[in-house]
């Protein structure tokens, strides 16, 4: 064994590479699984036992000879020019030129709304998706077997108490007018859900933002201005609105708004079907049946409220035709709103 580790250890002392191929194959031959060292090591236990000490130094030196040769051979090859043409690169930049994403349409819009009613003084509230018959129907005036509970279309959940996912953000101003007393002047933005057929003019999930403003002496010119201040924040100053008598169940009066389109073009017209106007928002005065539901006195308080859907807002905004495409998750569609982030 000892003529056999002083041959190698000359062989390993000479050998030469000129490729990173020939490197590899010489540390298999000797470092591998089934490499020539490891084979030595295996022939180590027929070593007589007075040898095995002396034996056994020269094993672990063609070990380290082996190692520390291959190691020169490398830094040999990558001195000649094997890492020279990497050397200029900048290792820290990313390997791909990903694109930076953006928001989504509906949320840049709500955005913008919050801001706008952020500076009229709105605080934001948020309240829970899957709400009881109270929240959502019975305390804003939707009286068990009412007609007008059939203007909306309901996801109810199997379980006990009438639970149901929202249908629209009004169970926010509920919760408000449960838990805090006038004055109130809140807006309520969140995820709404109908039970309706999906098209281009309709989805099963939307989103609206609600408002509620509950004082003493509040009037419905308190709620038309703070609605044409809205309309002039986020239309341009130019804009200008109109009301038009409607119904709601919790409010009384109440009134649909419209704002100025225009007939600029023949998507105007057909938008605004020859009219000029578009419909954007519902409100009303809060009828006093629902201020008393919540221990609210309505000989000395009032108040308005009000709620538009964010997705018909954003299709008005970006000129958007089809409200399926806010929920696609199209990038092609999405990537149009980058610069408006």
């Amino acid at each position: 064994m000892r003529n056999k580790i002083a041959e190698h250890l000359n062989e390993i002392k000479d050998y030469q590479a000129k490729t990173a191929q020939e490197i590899e194959a010489f540390r298999i031959k000797y470092l591998g699984s089934k490499g020539i060292i490891k084979g030595l090591f295996a022939d180590f236990k027929t070593v007589a036992n007075e040898e095995k000490r002396e034996m056994g130094q020269l094993l672990n030196d063609l070990r380290a000879m082996a190692t520390s040769r291959i190691d020169e051979l490398k830094a040999a090859q990558d001195s000649d020019g094997i890492g020279e043409k990497f050397r200029d690169i900048d290792l820290t930049r990313p390997g791909f030129p990903f694109e930076t994403g953006s928001r989504h349409p509906v949320s840049l819009v709500m955005n913008e709304i919050i801001q706008i009613f952020n500076k009229m003084a709105f605080s934001v509230a948020e309240g829970p998706e899957v709400e009881d018959d109270w929240h959502n129907f019975t305390s804003l005036n939707f009286p068990e077997e009412h007609p007008a509970r059939d203007m909306q279309d309901t996801f109810f959940v199997d379980l006990p108490g009438s639970i149901a996912l929202r249908t629209h953000t009004s169970s926010v101003q509920a919760r408000v007018m449960e838990n805090q007393k006038p004055p109130i002047r809140v807006i309520a933005p969140g995820r709404v859900y109908r039970n309706e057929a999906i098209s281009a003019r309709a989805h099963c999930i939307f989103h609206q933002v609600e408002g509620l403003v509950i004082d003493e002496n509040v009037s419905f010119a308190d709620l038309k201005l703070t609605l044409l201040n809205f309309a002039k924040e986020f239309f341009g100053e130019e804009a200008r609105i109109r009301l038009r008598p409607s119904y709601f169940p919790f409010t009384e009066p109440s009134a649909e708004v419209d704002v100025y389109w225009g007939l600029k073009t023949e998507a105007d017209y057909r938008i605004t079907k020859g009219t000029g106007w578009l419909e954007i928002l519902g409100c009303g005065m809060v009828d006093p049946n629902v201020l008393k539901n919540f221990d609210i006195d309505p000989d000395k308080y009032s108040g308005f409220a009000f709620g538009m859907g964010i997705e018909r807002i954003a299709m008005l905004k970006y000129q958007v035709d089809d409200l399926r495409l806010f929920y696609e998750n199209d990038a092609r569609f999405l990537k149009q709103f980058k610069e408006t982030y």
